[in-house]
């Protein structure tokens, strides 16, 4: 994976058009450098390896190059071999004609576009990497042949000795034999290593693409958020309908002690230990990216690391500031495919931060992993609560604590974030997030600074009890995964983990009693 930045040389005589190439460049994502004079512009391009070069006017000092020796140069020096040029000329088509007859790859006539130069900035650069492509094949076609000359030099000996050596002992026979055999294997193994290498690179990249592609932006918040607003049901109504009176018994008393967990997580090289980032961010704090849209990544400099953020929910069992959850919550990576692939491809996900938000305290708690539990989607984890005090809840883990057909009342944070934002009114979610430039750790900061941090309310029926699972209809989503889910009494009987595909009718719940080993005291836990 190449996630170098490409880089762009500007040599332009008039000041303000240089720095406006050199700020259109720079906005591209690319690595910039801009020269007035010709001398210090072919200078870098022969030192920095450069991709294109920019040629506009060039400064009339005494003894510097003019445009059409600066661009025979270029073309005349196998230090610059592959620099694609970019004449920038007077208007006109003749001058366009007579900048490409100089030998430059592309013209481009005053006053020039920016979006458009850019564009033919990244065409030039798709042809180098081509080139680069093709140069690269061959050079592994050369060393193939090469590999393949020495195994046919040793058959050629081999025989040759065979021939003359009619009277030699059968064992050195048999080494002259091998001899052939390991040149056949080792131009075998070569070709494997190329082919898998290039797989394996291919397979990374495309990874990582996706998962960038999944972050959290302030243009997909806000349309998500809108959409479920736009989806609301008024103040007061519950979604699924049915006994308002239960809720009303006790909501009132557990609603504070259900958090929102908002889980960070960020990739390791498994063989240097170095954390993945982006290579930069652009003015509107995005991560740069190359001519083809996908985002430079490094393994090297300072800048922000790659990040996951992760959305689940989590209560108070146990005390001791422990807090139930599900254990694809606090370990995202698990049983999760796409996350467990990079292990195969060099990375490792692991946690960079857990923040807990409570509702009705501005604060955020950090927390960690406690314990993990290996029969159940289930994970208990040890919050810093400082003096904040919010019980317990209550639970009941007996076998009829669950019954089919049952009333059951579910809290979480169903849709994580933009479900937050969706229950404030368009302009405060846009204040949200322009005030937080889309960073999601300020923005979780901001909305539990204005008390907005809330678990979402439903209700529902137990549609079938089985003996790992509770199979209900009382709505949530993604972010709801780790809510309590309470029987008519008040008490939480399960674990919301999972959404039937497909199918709104049905979710499920892990029965409450499978988190007691996570509860019990250490003296009393279960050695793994």
């Amino acid at each position: 994976m190449n996630n170098t930045r490409e880089k762009i040389v500007i040599i332009e005589a008039d000041a303000a058009s240089r720095e406006s190439l050199r700020a259109a460049m720079q906005e591209a994502g690319y690595d910039v450098s801009a020269f007035a004079g010709a001398h210090e512009g072919l200078a870098a391009v022969r030192q920095s390896g450069a991709d294109v070069l920019l040629l506009g006017a060039v400064a009339s000092d005494p003894g510097a190059p003019s445009v059409h020796e600066t661009v025979a140069a270029i073309r005349g020096s196998a230090m610059t071999e592959g620099v694609r040029v970019i004449l920038l000329t007077v208007p006109g088509a003749e001058e366009r004609a007579a900048g490409l007859d100089l030998g430059a790859d592309d013209a481009v006539s005053r006053p020039w576009d920016a979006v458009e130069l850019v564009a033919r900035v990244r065409a030039q650069l798709r042809v180098r990497r081509m080139d680069n492509d093709l140069l690269e094949k061959t050079r592994l076609a050369e060393e193939g042949q090469q590999i393949a000359h020495t195994a046919f030099d040793a058959l050629a000996v081999t025989e040759k000795l065979s021939s003359d050596a009619e009277s030699l002992d059968r064992r050195l026979k048999l080494g002259l034999g091998a001899i052939l055999i390991v040149a056949a294997v080792m131009a075998g193994i070569y070709f494997l290593f190329v082919r898998h290498t290039q797989v394996d690179m291919q397979r990374t990249t495309a990874t990582i693409t996706r998962l960038e592609g999944g972050l959290i932006h302030q243009q997909n918040l806000m349309a998500d958020a809108r959409k479920l607003r736009e989806g609301q049901v008024a103040p007061g109504e519950s979604p699924a309908g049915g006994e308002t009176d239960s809720v009303e018994n006790f909501i009132s008393a557990d609603v504070q002690s259900v958090c929102l967990l908002h889980v960070s997580v960020a990739f390791r090289n498994q063989q240097t230990g170095q954390r993945l980032r982006y290579a930069g961010l652009n003015q509107q704090g995005e991560p740069l990216q190359d001519s083809e849209g996908n985002p430079v990544l490094t393994l090297e400099g300072r800048g922000p690391e790659v990040i996951v953020d992760v959305f689940g929910t989590g209560f108070p069992a146990g005390g001791e500031g422990r807090v139930v959850t599900n254990r694809h919550v606090a370990e995202p990576w698990w049983n999760n495919d796409e996350l467990s692939d990079l292990t195969s491809q060099g990375f490792q996900a692991e946690i960079s931060s857990i923040r807990a938000y409570f509702p009705g305290d501005p604060r955020s708690f950090k927390a960690e992993i406690q314990n993990v539990s290996k029969d159940a989607d289930l994970a208990t984890m040890r919050i810093d609560m400082q003096n904040l005090k919010r019980p317990a809840l209550s639970i009941d883990s007996g076998k009829g604590a669950a019954v089919t057909g049952e009333p059951v009342i579910l809290m979480g944070y169903a849709t994580g974030l933009a479900g937050i934002l969706a229950r404030t009114d368009e302009d405060t979610a846009q204040k949200i997030l322009v005030h937080s430039g889309g960073d999601v750790s300020q923005i979780m900061d901001e909305l539990a600074r204005r008390n907005l941090i809330r678990p979402i309310i439903t209700q529902g029926h137990i549609g079938d009890v089985l003996p790992d699972k509770i199979v209900f209809d009382a709505q949530t989503t993604s972010g709801g995964s780790g809510g309590p889910l309470f029987n008519q009494q008040g008490k939480v009987i399960g674990v919301t983990y999972a959404v039937l595909s497909g199918f709104g009718g049905s979710n499920f719940g892990i029965p409450i009693r499978f988190s007691e080993p996570l509860l019990a005291p250490a003296a009393a836990r279960p050695a793994n």
